[in-house]
């Protein structure tokens, strides 16, 4: 069973727009069940299992899967007609691990007739998303929050490298350890990605059990994150190096955290301000006085209600809001004050209330007066 002949789709049993996820899940079970441990004398099962990670390994990568998709396994195939020389050497229909490598060739990077690309950099692990949940009152305060994630890390029995301990690597004989091949076509000559070394420059001859050769494996981590005071909705918290593991010893991605701050039962939050609706009685509305609010820092705000405060007005304490970000400033605290009208009266609250409107003369609410004067002029 050639490379050629078994769609690394297939191989894998999954559609051609599995996506990431439904990939590592179809490989994993495959892989268990043909693993050579699992199945000792038996060479159909290790051939097997060495053709799955030949198909993981290509459709895992989105730049490798891109070339599979559009090329085809010639995109990985080292051509009989020795595609490792220099000019004059067989096209060999390889494909391009990018199409930057033809304009590379061209305009610079390696030029007609230079010395050839040197080993490819080894590819840095994938950076990885976080999502963290915190209250208002923690965004206030700040806080240490660990997380555990789960993350691709360095495989410790072969220390990153992919292979097995004891064992070593090889120089790719394909691209002399350059990590890339050179091939001519016409008047051009194509530098592009070594097909059988990936551009690392290197084989290994024996993959280390542990991770397959891949030099990391996935582990759970228990990580510290320091929350600032004064986060916002939205605020992200970059962790270096905490990201996936490179493959075979490359540096690790770094892990990102988004913070998500949940509603607040009192107070509403917008930039460095906090608002809150407050509800007033009537009569310290009409007479004036003052009410207490508790702060989020804890602490109990004194307000003072200036006599005739109406409905919808907004009064500012200013410093009593939250903090600002990496600054030792904070915003405001703005009340909005809703005038409530009383639904239950005794008796006797009832025979005041009377009495005072039979007092009445209309300039208690001059804009109820302004308005229904309006209203007689319009029918007039």
């Amino acid at each position: 069973m050639s490379s050629a002949e078994v769609n690394f789709y297939e191989r894998l049993e999954v559609s051609r727009d599995a996506d990431g996820t439904v990939l590592k899940s179809a490989y994993r079970k495959l892989a268990m069940k043909y693993h050579p441990d699992k199945n000792p004398g038996c060479q159909d099962s290790e051939n097997r299992f060495k053709l799955l990670n030949e198909a993981y390994d290509v459709l895992k990568d989105p730049q490798k899967r891109a070339a599979y998709d559009r090329y085809g396994h010639e995109a990985f195939v080292n051509a009989a007609s020795g595609a490792g020389g220099g000019p004059g050497a067989g096209f060999g229909g390889g494909g391009f691990s990018d199409i930057g490598d033809i304009f590379e060739t061209i305009f610079g990077g390696g030029g007609f007739g230079g010395q050839g690309g040197g080993r490819q950099q080894q590819r840095r692990g994938a950076d990885l998303r976080y999502d963290l949940e915190i209250t208002l009152d923690e965004a206030f305060h700040g806080k240490s929050e660990t997380i555990n994630v789960e993350v691709s890390a360095a495989c410790e029995p072969c220390v990153g490298t992919g292979a097995e301990p004891g064992t070593g690597v090889e120089t790719c004989t394909t691209c002399n350890g350059h990590g890339k091949v050179r091939a001519q076509q016409g008047f051009f000559v194509v530098e592009r990605v070594c097909p059988a070394c990936h551009g690392a420059g290197q084989k290994i001859t024996s993959p280390c059990r542990a991770c397959r050769g891949e030099g990391r494996v996935d582990k759970a981590k228990a990580l510290k994150v320091d929350i600032p005071p004064g986060v916002d909705e939205g605020t992200r918290i970059r962790l270096s190096g905490e990201g996936e593991a490179g493959a075979r010893g490359a540096p690790a991605g770094d892990l990102y955290i988004f913070l998500h701050v949940s509603r607040h039962a009192i107070f509403e939050r917008e930039g460095t301000n906090l608002f809150a609706r407050v509800p007033v009685s009537f009569t310290t509305a009409a007479l004036g006085g003052s009410i207490e609010v508790p702060g989020i820092d804890g602490q109990r705000t004194k307000i003072t209600i200036p006599a005739g405060i109406q409905s919808g007005r907004q009064l500012r304490q200013r410093g009593s809001g939250m903090p600002v970000l990496n600054s030792r400033g904070r915003g405001d605290l703005v009340i909005q004050v809703d005038v409530e009208t009383p639904t239950k009266l005794s008796a006797r609250q009832k025979e005041l209330l009377e009495e005072f409107r039979s007092t009445e003369t209309g300039e208690e609410c001059p804009q109820s007066e302004g308005f229904f004067s309006k209203i007689k002029d319009l029918f007039q």
